[in-house]
Parts: structure tokens; sequence; C-alpha cells
């Protein structure tokens, strides 16, 4: 093989192939790709993200305006695509047909369009991301959002988001399935679309990100963070240039909290994390009974919408996207028995609904339920222990984003959009000690999510938090053994054959560098390249196949496991980087498993000093193996 073909190798002008009739030498080494945080590529998925949010504006400002037009033509009769609200319906008992009428039109266009309109999009986009190289079905940028508007102009309970989410989302995997790019890079502008579509609908850039990350790109690296971050802002600008420059959900300004009031939104989040995780397995459990149901589930949605009609006869408030709702609430413009009827048939409602597995969202639903049971605990905190300077319009902030947090593990983002969205500095600390709280709870009572437990039962294994790659902190030289045990160029088949069957030390490995004269490396050489040669004379340089793939002792064991997967090798020789040809050491496959073993190691010692009650000793390094001149035969 020349050096010309050869990924990742240096190459040096008249460097000749292997060959035994073409030289001793070898002027080639493969050494890892090096690693760069941002490229030429980010620069290019940058720009592309930012073109994907402007469309992702512009697709969020026509499905606000065609739930308007289904909801006027639903409710009131006329054609028109001002903003109206089911809850000021005239229609009567009528109201009771609305819903069945959109959530049938949903289950036809489910089952003839595309069964992954059914749900509220994020899980949907998870399971993208994670099990089908984020590629989404092109249909999915069409269909979703308008059966989310159908669901929602009829009366559906659900918010726009998360369809919004999930049609941002298809625009960036769509681009990313047109043009030649990485199945990461596709995944970063699916991303990139998702962020942009909830910064246009709430104008919270910062919020997006963090979703983004916590639910959508598993990780955390300027390559894939820099353009979801100038998608969310793009998204955002354009919101501000069409003249939205208010916050999305009316609050009026709170006084920053005492320490007792503190002390309560902290064991009101633990009480929303509560309420989460009880959320959560009732609408799994609603889902589980539909499935049980004997008929076809494109019928499923008409009788959720049942649900929907019954309830909102009786409180035509819980009917639609119920964003005035919020308001309200944050604003202390409803009675504690108000609260507390909106909270729960609202959670009828939206749950029935969304576990019959029609289309819609899940954020504004659990901002109105958590927000209404944090103004109402406010509320009743307020009258029976006063002391405690409780504010029911922050318990109510609290409320909103700690459901949401307990419910879908995503802490920061739910923090931020809280502030985003209301824009109350004051509440941010209530907001961090009541989510922080609630996604403790919920963590402890429940294994999943609200928006991977569906994937979970599907058998597949999400990923609950992220943590430094391990083997990215250990150089090679930490792991590698030194010296290497290495075989001369000119020596024998027949002589290395007799030392790896002496039993000798080191005669046992399984690979060997092969130097020259000089003690320069030309190549590997295997155990079982040696015992299957029959040529006892040959010299072992005729053995040599391929150009040596090396690894440099500074570099990390993720660049040597990534370099051994690349190079299709299970060791590899250990070069410095001013001596590339001179070995070092020898890297193996069982060494970057062994390298584990601290880590390991740290956290069995940790669980034994807390079952003593005592102070965990100080974690150990991997002991470094003594470093010196290659070991050599011959």
């Amino acid at each position: 093989m020349s050096s010309a073909n050869a990924p990742h190798t240096n190459a040096a002008a008249g460097s000749l192939p292997v060959a035994p009739s073409m030289g001793p030498a070898l002027e080639d080494l493969r050494v890892p790709a090096p690693a760069a945080a941002v490229d030429r590529r980010v620069v290019l998925v940058s720009g592309l993200a930012i073109a994907i949010a402007g469309v992702a504006f512009l697709a969020a400002e026509l499905l606000t305006a065609l739930i308007a037009v289904i909801t006027n033509l639903a409710f009131f009769g006329r054609l028109s695509a001002a903003p109206a609200s089911p809850a000021e319906h005239q229609v009567g008992a009528f109201v009771l047909v609305v819903p069945i009428v959109g959530a049938l039109v949903v289950g036809v266009m489910a089952r003839y369009g595309s069964q992954a309109i059914r749900g509220h999009g994020i899980p949907e986009a998870m399971e993208q991301v994670l099990f089908n190289q984020s590629r989404i079905p092109p249909r999915m940028t069409l269909l979703k959002p308008l059966s989310a508007a159908i669901a929602i102009g009829t009366g559906g309970p659900f918010g726009a988001e998360g369809p919004i989410i999930a049609t941002g989302g298809a625009l960036g995997s769509l681009v990313g399935q047109v043009l030649r790019i990485t199945a990461d890079e596709r995944k970063t502008l699916l991303a990139a679309g998702a962020a942009a579509g909830m910064s246009a609908t709430f104008g919270s850039p910062v919020a997006a990100v963090l979703l983004a990350i916590e639910l959508l790109l598993f990780e955390y690296r300027p390559r894939s963070v820099i353009p979801v971050a100038l998608a969310a802002a793009t998204a955002a600008a354009a919101r501000l240039a069409a003249g939205q420059t208010a916050p999305a959900f009316e609050m009026p300004a709170v006084a920053p909290s005492t320490g007792p009031a503190l002390a309560f939104y902290i064991v009101l989040g633990a009480v929303l994390g509560v309420a989460a995780m009880g959320a959560t397995r009732a609408i799994y459990a609603i889902e589980e009974a539909f499935e049980r149901l004997p008929m076809h589930w494109m019928w499923w949605p008409a009788i959720g919408a049942v649900a929907i009609g019954a309830v909102g006869y009786f409180a035509p408030q819980t009917l639609g996207v119920g964003y005035d709702n919020i308001d309200d609430i944050l604003s202390g413009r409803l009675a504690l028995a108000a609260l507390v009827s909106l909270s729960v048939l609202k959670f009828v409602s939206w749950s029935i609904a969304l576990g019959s597995g029609t289309s819609g969202g899940t954020l504004a639903p659990l901002f109105t339920i958590g927000g209404g049971l944090g103004a109402a605990l406010g509320l009743a905190a307020s009258a029976l222990f006063p002391w405690l300077n409780a504010d029911a319009r922050v318990a109510a902030l609290v409320g909103m984003a700690a459901i949401f947090a307990g419910a879908s593990r995503a802490l920061l983002a739910s923090v931020v959009f809280a502030f985003e969205t209301t824009r109350q500095p004051m509440g941010l600390l209530p907001l961090l000690g009541g989510c922080s709280a609630a996604f403790l709870v919920s963590s402890l009572l429940m294994r999943h999510s609200i928006m991977t437990e569906k994937l979970a039962r599907r058998g597949a294994r999400v990923m609950v938090e992220y943590a430094a790659d391990h083997l990215a902190q250990i150089t090679v030289r930490e792991a590698a053994s030194c010296p290497a045990v290495t075989l001369s160029a000119d020596e024998t088949v027949e002589a290395a054959r007799a030392f790896l069957l002496s039993q000798g030390k080191g005669s046992r490995h399984q690979g060997f560098p092969v130097v020259d004269g000089r003690g320069e490396l030309i190549g590997v050489v295997t155990m079982r390249d040696v015992l299957a040669q029959q040529a006892g004379d040959l010299p072992i340089r005729d053995l040599v196949r391929r150009p040596p793939a090396v690894v440099f002792e500074d570099s990390s064991l993720r660049e040597a496991a990534d370099h051994m997967v690349t190079e299709g090798v299970g060791r590899l020789p250990v070069v410095s980087r001013q001596e590339p040809r001179k070995v070092l050491g020898m890297l193996t496959r069982s060494d970057l498993l062994d390298a584990h073993r601290s880590r390991i190691e740290a956290g069995q010692r940790r669980e034994q000093a807390l079952a003593r009650r005592g102070g965990a000793p100080p974690e150990r390094r991997p002991k470094r193996r003594e470093r010196g001149a290659p070991v050599l035969r011959g």
C-alpha cells in the first residue's frame, strides 16, 4: 500500500511502499488525525444553520397563523388569521363535536400520511437522532405542523412549541439529507432547526440552545453548539424584527426573595417533582390503556377528543394552547379555587388526548398545570404561614418551570426558559432552587423522563447524563507498556519463532514492532504472521505488509482508540513527535480497557468509604510503567 492511498499518513517525498523487493526502509508513518475543535466545516454548517433558522421562523409564523385560521373556522365560523381563543367560543354544546372532527382528520393523516406525526414531537426527534442518523422523513416537514394546527385549532389542549420544534428539526434534517454532510453535521442542523423554532416562538434563544444540548445533541462540543447558538440567535432576531418585542408571558415585576421564601420555593420544586413523576406515569398508563382497545390506532385520537370536548364544555379555558391562562396565573389574577380547577381539568383533558396518540406539544400544558399548582400552593402558604413572605406569582413561575424540569430532565433549559419568557431577573434564584429540587426528586422516583420513556419502552437505551470521556483524560505514555519488545528486521523467521515458543519474557505478546539496524521502526508483525510463515530463512522485514500505524506518547487514549479503529489494528507502537521512528513502547486494546480500572476502582472506594461512613481515600492515577529503551530481539 502506498502512502498516497492511506488516510492519516505523514508522507515524505520519495517514500517506498512495503514489499520485499522495494528496500528495507519505510518513510511513511500512519499517525492519528490531528483533532480540531473548530474547522472550516463548522463555518459551513453555521451558515446552513443560519439559513435554516430564517425558514424555521417563517414556519413558526405560518403555524401560528394556521392555528388561528382553524380556530376561527371551527369555533367562530369566520375566515380569519387573527388570534383567537376557543375559550371564548359561542358554539354551545357543539364544542363536544369540534375536537372529535379534528381528531378524526389527524387520525387519517397519521394512517395514510405518516405515523410519526403522532405524539408531541421531541421524543420522535430524539429517536431519529439516536437511531436513524438524524434522518427525518421529508414529508414530516409538512405533515407535523399541519396535523398539530388541526388538533390545536379544534380545541386540543396542547402547546404549539412541540410541533414547531419538530418542524424546525425536520427542516434541518431535510437540508442535511439533500447535501453531502456527515451524520454528526446532520444532527447539528436538526438541533439548530429545532432550537430556531423554539426561539422564534418564545424569544428564548439561550433556553433553546440549552434544550437542544440536553435533549437532542447529547453532547457539548464547539462544532455543534456554535451552529445551534447562531440559529437560535437568528430566529430571535427575526422575531424582534417582526415587532414581537414583548416577553412571551406577561408577569409584573417581583421583589427579591427572602431566605424563608426561598426555602419554600425549593420545597415547592420538590412537590412539583412528584407531580412531574405522576404526570409522566399517567400519560404512559393512558397510552397503554389505548393500546389494549380492540380497534385500529387511527381511531384513538377521536376517543381522546371526547374528553377534550367534555372537559371543554364545563371549562372552556382548557381548550387550545392556553397561553392566556399562563399570563393570568403568573399575574396573580386567578383565585385559589380557579387555580386548582384549571390545573386539574387541564391535566385530565391533556393527558387523555396526548395518551390517545394525537399531535401536540407538552410544554404549554405542563406550564399551565405546574403554574396553577405552584400559585395555589403559594396562596395557601401565604395564608397559613405569612412569615414565609411567599409570593404566589413567584411560586407560579417556579411551579411551571419545575414541573417541566422534573418531567423532561432539562434542568438548565427550564430555568432559563422561564426567565427569558417573563424577563424577571429576581426569579432566577427561586427558579434554580425549585427546578433543581424537582430534578432531584424526579430522578429519584423514575428512571426515564417524559421524553425518553417511550424510547425506553421500545428497548432503546437512552443517555441520561453526560460525562467527560475518561480515555480523553489519559495520555498514551501513562498506559502503554514500556519498553517495547521489538524484533530485528534482519532476524530470520526461524529465530523469531524460537523466541516466541521459548516462553521467555515478552514472548507472549501478540504484536511486535520491527526495527532496522539503526533502531528505527519499519513496521509491525504479529505472532500469527511469524508462526504461520513456512520459510524459516526469510528475514522478518519481509513479513511487514503495510505502513506502520503509530501513536504519539502525548496523544490521548481516545485518539489512540479511534486510530486503532480507523486502521483496523489492535496495537500501536508508541513514538515521540521529536523522533517519530524510535519506538518507546506498545499500546494494545487491553491497555485501553485497563485504563478504566482507575475509574472503576475510584467508584468502588467511594462506595466502600460511604459504607464505613468515613472519608474516601484519594483517587490514584494508573501506575505509570517505567520507560526506557526498547528491548531488542536479535
